[in-house]
């Protein structure tokens, strides 16, 4: 069975309430076994547009990134970023070739 991963396109409007979310999602992100690949490193856009800052998070497979986006625990630490950044995020299964 193929991994998962969320990948995520954030501007972030406030810092300091961004850094809120972080630490909410943390709950969320152990609880579901997630391992971050990429969060928030320097980029460089080549084609097309983006936002700033680019995650990307490791999750067991499809089912498992689906519950935790869709936990108790992760919706109470999205409360927190909704207001202070803006988001693009899909969930996207892994090839296993």
């Amino acid at each position: 069975m193929p991994k998962a991963y969320w990948v995520a396109h954030v501007d972030v409007k406030d810092a300091e309430a961004y850094a809120a979310y972080i630490r909410a999602n943390a709950a969320a992100f152990e609880k579901y076994g997630a391992k971050f690949i990429i969060r928030g490193g320097a980029q460089s856009q080549i084609e097309g547009s983006s936002r700033a800052r680019t995650v990307v998070v490791e999750f067991a497979d499809m089912a498992t990134a689906r519950a935790c986006y869709h936990s108790t625990e992760y919706q109470a630490a999205k409360a927190l970023r909704a207001p202070c950044s803006m988001a693009d995020l899909i969930i996207v299964e892994g090839y296993d070739g």
